[in-house]
C-alpha cells in the first residue's frame, strides 16, 4: 500500500486484543514463577473485562496449565485465545509487532530485536512476529522486515504524526548514527511528521537504556503523562527534574505547550541488594480503561488519581506488578496492543 496511506495509530485507538506471552520455567521467570503468574492472571482478568487477549504459549502443556489457572480465577475464557509459538522471554512490547494501519489493512513492522543491545539471548523473540504471521494470527496484513534494532517500548506516538523517544536508548543501539539520521529513519518507517527527543530521564534497575515507556507517555495529542520524583535526596531527582523541564519546553504540532501530568514517586524497592524500576508511567491503555501498574506502595492511589485526570473517559484499573520489576520491566513492557481489525 502507498506510504502516504499508512498511519501509526495511538494506543488509545480501538483495539482487537492485547498480545502477551505466558511465563514458564524455561524463561527468566523460573526463580519466581508463582508470583509472576499471579500478576499475569490479574492482567488477563483485567483485560478480558473490556476486550480480548491473545496468549502465546510455548507448548500444549503450558497452554493447558495457563487455561486451568485462568479458568480457576473465573476469567472470561471466551475472550482468551491461545497461540503456540516459541519465545525466549515475555517482554512482547519489544518483540511484538509495531502495527501501521492503512485504509484496507495493516503493515506489521518487524524490526530487529537484539535483547536490548545484546544483553540477553533473543533469537526466538526476534523471530516472533514472523512466527505469528505464519500461524495466521493476523488478517489483512503484510509484514515488513526492517534490519534495524528498535523496541516498541522505546517509542510512543500520539497517532497524529508525532513520535516521542529518548536519545539515550536510540544512541545506545545505533552509536554510529547522529540524531538527524535516526530521526529521519524513524519518521520514514513509522510514518511520523516529527520526532521529539528526550535527553534526560532514567530509572535504576532498568536495562533497556531508558525506554520512553518507563518515563513519559502521550495521553492525548496535546497531553503527556510522565514519571516525576519529588524526593530531593533520591538519586533520580535531578535527572527526572531535567526531563520535566524538557517536557515543559516541548510544543504540540500546532505550537501549544503540552498538558502535563506528573506521576508520583514510589518508595525505593530494593531486592537482593539492587534497586528495581517501579515506574507508574508503564501503564497500558485498552478499550475503555487504563491498566495501572501497582506496587503495593502508598503512592499507588495518587498515581491512579493522576491517570484518572489524564484519561477522564476511561476506568483506571490497578494491576499488581511488583513481581514484574524483579526482571526490570512492568505492565506495558509485557504487552502489545493489536489494533481493531488486525486479528484473523
Amino acid at each position: 500500500m502507498p506510504r502516504t496511506e499508512l498511519r501509526f495509530p495511538a494506543e488509545w485507538e480501538p483495539q482487537s486484543a492485547v498480545l502477551i506471552a505466558w511465563p514458564h520455567a524455561d524463561t527468566d521467570w523460573s526463580a519466581r514463577l508463582d508470583g509472576v503468574e499471579d500478576t499475569y492472571i490479574a492482567l488477563v482478568a483485567a483485560i478480558t473485562r473490556f476486550q480480548s487477549v491473545v496468549v502465546c504459549v510455548a507448548d500444549a502443556d503450558i497452554e493447558a496449565y495457563a487455561r486451568a489457572r485462568l479458568s480457576s480465577a473465573r476469567v472470561d475464557m471466551d475472550r482468551v485465545r491461545f497461540v503456540e509459538a516459541g519465545y525466549d522471554d515475555t517482554w512482547l512490547r519489544d518483540s511484538g509487532p509495531i502495527t501501521l494501519r492503512g485504509p484496507d489493512g495493516f503493515r506489521l513492522l518487524d524490526f530487529r530485536f537484539t535483547g536490548w543491545g545484546g544483553k540477553f539471548e533473543a533469537s526466538r523473540d526476534d523471530a516472533l512476529v514472523g512466527t505469528l504471521e505464519d500461524l495466521r494470527l493476523f488478517a489483512n496484513s503484510e509484514r515488513q522486515e526492517i534490519d534495524f534494532a528498535l523496541e516498541g517500548g522505546a517509542i510512543d506516538t500520539d497517532g497524529a504524526g508525532t513520535l516521542l523517544t529518548t536519545w539515550t536508548c536510540l544512541h545506545e543501539r545505533h552509536p554510529d548514527l547522529d540524531r538527524d539520521t535516526l530521526g529521519e529513519r524513524l519518521a520514514t518507517w513509522l510514518r511520523q511528521d516529527r520526532v521529539l527527543w528526550l535527553d534526560h530521564g532514567y530509572l535504576e534497575g532498568d536495562d533497556t537504556d531508558a525506554h520512553v515507556d518507563t518515563l513519559a507517555r502521550f495521553a492525548a495529542p496535546d497531553a503527556i503523562v510522565y514519571q516525576a520524583c519529588d524526593d530531593p535526596d533520591d538519586s533520580h531527582h535531578d535527572e527526572l527534574a531535567a526531563m520535566a523541564r524538557e517536557l515543559a519546553a516541548l510544543r504540540t504540532a500546532d505550537g501549544r505547550p503540552y498538558r502535563l501530568f506528573p506521576l508520583p514517586w514510589a518508595r525505593p524497592v530494593i531486592d537482593e541488594g539492587r534497586r528495581l524500576a517501579a515506574s507508574y508511567a508503564n501503564f497500558l491503555i485498552i478499550n475503555g480503561a487504563v491498566l495501572m501498574p501497582a506496587y503495593g506502595d502508598k503512592a499507588d492511589a495518587a498515581a491512579a488519581d493522576v491517570l484518572a485526570r489524564a484519561f477522564p473517559d476511561r476506568e483506571i484499573v490497578p494491576v499488581p506488578c511488583r513481581p514484574l520489576i524483579w526482571q526490570n520491566g512492568s505492565l506495558h513492557c509485557i504487552t502489545m496492543q493489536l489494533p481493531a481489525g488486525l486479528l484473523g
